[in-house]
């Protein structure tokens, strides 16, 4: 018999009670039944986003998100900066070349993260830009950016900051408002537990002037339609209610641990897995590790590719290999939304074998233990 593990940056596993939620009854969207169901979903996300503003629920992915912002945001013809240091904020000037923005682009090197100066710098170039993007936690690399000093630099011009917390969102500190973020998006499966299908967007008052005088055309993700759907109780069109209703129940686990206590959890968990890593003598990837995964520089004699594969295919271990140039050359364990230390235990013991099976030689059960004590160290 093979059970399976899912250790990768999402989906994430969902925990009984959540998945369990959508076994029930379908529920009209247009019903008072529903409608109490929302509107407890919407306070919770606000309480997740850390804002007093409306959050927009969308019924597709993260990558769905991201897109509504650009098409909500931007006119065509529009300058746009994108600060990438990874695959998912070069995601950010796809999308905008996509709605016909000219994009000026700042780009790190994998593993190190966005540089406020040079977005400070990139806006006094570009006095014109409407929007600055990037990405709170850039999991294809394992690195956290300085979204609130961004945001800071960012909030000192007529531009909105526009962050992708696809990954970070209640995993990562993040808080909306206190930190003077305009636009934040996100998806629910990761930090929320929940199967993928839903995604969320919330605006700031400035980012909603510039929704207001987008030229790009939007039907579905429009988000005036959304927000005036709010004060209803449902959204516009036929959401998916199943997962909703999951999600209330993800998001009542989160409320009950607290979102001060989900950030610590994190990152305990974070310090544990490097730490474990690192006892497998890994070199870590980012010089600003995240909370919710961490990668690492495999051996050049062992494939990436090959590793994951066999852990997935042979034990039932889903892992993450690495993404566009760094394809079978690192390895990223993920510790996000429904996982604790016994998760990153069989990570970790999974990762030991596989790096013995493919000829790297390490001390057996190190890692493991290497982790535990960093873990319970606090």
């Amino acid at each position: 018999m093979k059970k399976y593990y899912l250790i990768t940056p999402g989906p994430t596993p969902v925990p009984p009670t959540v998945a369990a939620q959508s076994a029930l009854p379908v529920l009209h969207h247009r019903t008072h039944e529903f409608g109490k169901l929302f509107e407890q979903v919407m306070e919770g996300l606000r309480t997740v986003f850390q804002t007093k503003r409306d959050v927009m629920l969308i019924t597709g992915s993260g990558t769905g998100a991201m897109e509504s912002a650009v098409a909500n945001l931007l006119s065509p013809g529009d300058k746009a900066i994108v600060a990438s240091c990874g695959a998912f904020g070069n995601r950010w000037e796809k999308i905008c070349v996509a709605f016909g923005a000219k994009v000026v682009m700042l780009k790190e090197e994998w593993g190190q993260a966005v540089d406020p100066g040079k977005v400070r710098q990139a806006l006094k170039e570009n006095p014109d830009a409407k929007a600055v993007f990037f990405t709170h936690t850039e999991t294809s690399a394992g690195t956290v950016n300085d979204v609130k000093a961004i945001a800071a630099v960012v909030a000192e011009t007529a531009a909105v900051s526009v962050v992708d917390a696809i990954s970070g969102l209640a995993g990562q500190e993040l808080r909306m408002d206190d930190w003077k973020l305009d636009v934040v998006v996100s998806g629910s499966q990761k930090g929320l537990m929940t199967a993928p299908g839903l995604a969320f967007a919330a605006v700031s008052e400035k980012g909603w002037k510039l929704v207001e005088s987008s030229k790009n055309a939007r039907f579905y993700n429009d988000y005036r339609l959304i927000k005036k759907s709010i004060p209803n109780k449902e959204t516009p069109w036929t959401p998916a209610v199943s997962l909703v209703a999951s999600l209330h129940e993800a998001i009542r686990a989160l409320m009950e641990e607290g979102m001060e206590n989900v950030w610590k959890r994190h990152l305990r968990l974070a310090k544990a897995c490097r730490a474990g890593m690192q006892a497998l003598n890994l070199k870590l990837l980012s010089a600003a590790p995240c909370s919710v995964l961490t990668s690492a520089h495999l051996p050049e004699s062992v494939s990436g590719e090959k590793l994951v594969d066999w852990l997935r295919d042979e034990h039932g271990v889903s892992i993450a290999g690495g993404q566009e140039h760094l394809k079978g050359k690192i390895v990223r364990l993920a510790h996000m939304g429904y996982m604790d230390h016994f998760d990153l235990t069989i990570g970790l013991t999974a990762l030991e074998w596989g790096l013995v099976k493919f000829g790297h030689k390490v001390d057996a059960g190190k890692a493991v233990k290497t982790a535990q004590e960093t873990f319970l160290a606090g």
